[in-house]
């Protein structure tokens, strides 16, 4: 996919991501008591501009499945959609300087800043041509943490490697 301008949208606040996308919802089979069985509890949300979906089905509430519908699709936006920046002069954004301790940038990857993070790193790393020792340069973390970032994520990780395989780079471990 090529990348876009603009803010990347796993970024965007909740209402403003919402206005791109369609969400639907209905009723999820399987176990989970009454309140799954007969109500539209199962969450599906669409990103329109890149046809990304995203679901959720495992709570009884809509509001908690909606919720964990729009992380996931948070976070496969972060791995799936790349905004341009510059390979050198990227300038981190506020949350990554916020995040960041030193050379090192700790997030759980379930907490909400995480897709924020990961599509930052991610499209630095793609800008610097999948040279992570670059982009962790250019984010001022170590290689070690900028690769712990991107790994906590199974998805993002083998498009990296992907990535550095077809630059003739060695694959991360």
């Amino acid at each position: 996919m090529e990348p876009i301008p603009g803010p990347h949208p796993a970024t965007l606040d909740d209402e403003v991501l919402l206005k791109d996308c369609d969400v639907q919802f209905g009723r999820a089979t399987g176990p989970g008591g009454q309140n799954r069985n007969r109500r539209d509890t199962a969450t599906t949300i669409e990103h329109r501009p890149t046809g990304i979906i995203a679901a959720a089905t495992e709570r009884r509430s809509q509001a908690q499945n909606r919720a964990r519908a729009l992380f996931r699709l948070r976070v496969k936006l972060a791995t799936d959609v790349r905004t341009r920046t510059h390979h050198e002069r990227h300038k981190a954004s506020e949350l990554w300087r916020q995040r960041r301790q030193g050379r090192s940038i700790s997030v759980n990857p379930m907490h909400r800043d995480y897709p924020a993070l990961l599509a930052e790193a991610i499209d630095v790393v793609a800008a610097r041509r999948w040279d992570v020792a670059g982009a962790a340069g250019v984010l001022d973390v170590s290689m070690s943490q900028l690769a712990k970032l991107i790994r906590h994520n199974k998805r993002a990780f083998a498009q990296v490697n992907r990535g550095r395989e077809a630059q003739g780079l060695p694959r991360l471990k």
